[in-house]
């Protein structure tokens, strides 16, 4: 199941795609001056390089799957919604709970196929995986 409207700034999301999820600023002893470079900005984890696809680009089964998210189902099968565990890390890091996956039916398949919307507690931060989490595009709702 999806989180009912997700709320963020195109900004923040662009940001933390940019960095690959939460940082940590350096702390010292002289009074705070303002983070001006990300060179002052150490990661905790590796940058994570996602894709971008716009939604006119996606397969009309990934739109049938966005829709049936945004209505929040009844979903096709039953691993959707389920949390997804990014533990191939193609995703920014999050705490468990973030993200959950829906199938995006695969004409002909005989099971799932490897076709995933992925999604984040974020307004419209939807990732689509063609190949089964192996690599990873951030819808873009605006093109």
């Amino acid at each position: 199941m999806r989180i009912p409207p997700r709320i963020v700034s195109i900004t923040a999301l662009a940001a933390a795609l940019l960095v690959g999820g939460p940082v940590a600023a350096t702390a010292s002893a002289a009074p705070a001056a303002p983070v001006t470079s990300a060179a002052s900005v150490s990661v905790s984890h590796p940058i994570t390089a996602v894709g971008e696809i716009c939604l006119s680009k996606l397969p009309p089964q990934a739109h049938d799957t966005l829709d049936l998210i945004e209505a929040g189902g009844p979903y096709p099968y039953p691993q959707d919604g389920t949390v997804f565990q990014n533990r191939e890390g193609e995703l920014p890091q999050q705490s468990s709970g973030y993200y959950h996956e829906y199938t995006v039916v695969t004409p002909g398949s005989d099971d799932r196929g490897a076709r995933r919307i992925v999604t984040g507690e974020k307004n419209q931060e939807d990732y689509y995986t063609a190949d089964h989490y192996a690599s990873f595009d951030l819808v873009d709702h605006g093109c």
